[in-house]
């Protein structure tokens, strides 16, 4: 521990220096110090190395407050960890000052490089179900047409014909990468690409597989069943593991994800697990009452509606909603009465609405309350 300079020191920041103060100072440094503009310097490799150290604590907050509280003792004594993963926080930076990445000394320290014939995952496949209102509140099982790419089952994923085999690129010599050179104001620069030859696989092939004409992948339509969970909502997507498009080099597969589309039902609209339905009932019922049926998604239930309900109240049916997606239970369901004004009345019915009113002492005027009250 000896050894090591203190991370503001290395950076040339001070202790109050802001984010992009020290991005700033890292980005400096490591341009000044880069092994392929230094080839053979041991001392700007070293300062390079720190500088990368420095800034993967001093970027991370949570790591910053540790390191300001207990200094070099909050980390793992055996110091920067050179792999690509840990790599990963400052190769943005890196790209953007030179253009790319580097090859040589860039891998040399960091490890990994640029190959890209090692497993890759497969992509995920998109595909929608249209359902009911009450297959999803109460969860149904569909059937799905899906186009996705498979393993060649003649090959097996090699892309070579039976009996052959790939031979390694004679260009990239299975590296799958090619390093290119260009000159720049910094001098000579080498940068990592994709193997033009064989695409970045590391091989050719020089009698393909007939079915897959040598790429080792075929798309094919398969019927895949998918159960609709109950309680799921209109645009909400259900993920199937391993479903997708089959991943290469021993990658994974995708997966299959399928967005539920729900059709509007006549009578509910829904707003969470809550149902919501609007009841039509008569002036005759709303002042003296009545029992009436009403419909839920398990079928009609009687409920009583009380003597002098007004157009515009809500009564609960409790659990007569939609099954919760995850865990036990169902919403409500809300009922909002809408009293109904009677149209073509006979003379005669008229009439007795007349006496009826009269007997109210209503005046034909609607009473209004006075502002204050």
């Amino acid at each position: 521990m000896a050894d090591k300079r203190d991370y503001y020191e290395v950076l040339g920041v001070s202790k109050t220096a802001t984010a992009d103060e020290i991005k700033k100072a890292y980005r400096k440094a490591a341009k000044e110090n880069h092994p392929d503009l230094h080839p053979g310097d041991k001392a700007c490799e070293q300062r390079f190395k720190e500088a990368n150290e420095a800034y993967e604590v001093l970027s991370d907050p949570d790591k910053r407050a540790k390191y300001d509280q207990y200094g070099f003792a909050a980390f793992d004594p055996s110091g920067f960890q050179s792999s690509s993963a840990d790599f990963g926080g400052f190769a943005d930076i890196l790209n953007d000052l030179f253009g790319g990445g580097f090859g040589g000394g860039f891998g040399d320290i960091f490890g990994g490089g640029g190959r890209r014939n090692g497993p890759q995952q497969g992509s995920s496949v998109r595909s929608n179900v249209t359902v009911s209102f009450e297959d999803a509140a109460f969860g149904c099982t569909r059937e799905l047409s899906v186009q996705k790419v498979e393993e060649c089952s003649d090959c097996h994923g090699s892309g070579c014909a039976e009996g052959t085999t790939a031979d390694t690129c004679s260009r990239c010599h299975g590296s799958g990468t090619v390093v290119q050179t260009s000159r720049t104001p910094f001098g000579t620069m080498q940068s990592q690409t994709t193997c033009p030859e064989c695409g970045g696989s590391g091989k050719t092939i020089a009698h393909p597989c007939p079915t897959c004409k040598g790429k080792g992948m075929v798309r094919r339509n398969r019927t895949v069943k998918v159960d609709i969970p109950a309680g799921i909502d209109d645009g909400q997507t259900i993920s199937l593991r391993g479903m997708g498009n089959a991943g290469r080099n021993g990658g994974g597969n995708g997966d299959l994800l399928v967005t539920v589309r729900v059709t509007p039902h006549e009578k509910f609209e829904r707003e969470g697990s809550n149902v919501y339905y609007e009841l039509p009932i008569s002036i005759v019922q709303a002042s003296l009452g009545a029992q009436v049926e009403v419909p839920t998604l398990d079928g009609n239930v009687k409920y009583t509606i009380p003597e002098g309900t007004q157009t515009g109240t809500v009564f609960r049916l409790k659990g007569k909603g939609i099954p919760y997606l995850r865990g036990n239970g169902r919403g409500d369901q809300y009922i909002t009465v809408t009293v109904t004004t009677p149209k073509n009345l006979t003379e005669k019915q008229k009439e007795l609405l007349r006496h009826l009113g009269e007997s109210l002492g209503d005046t034909g005027v609607a009473k209004k309350k006075g502002l204050f009250r």
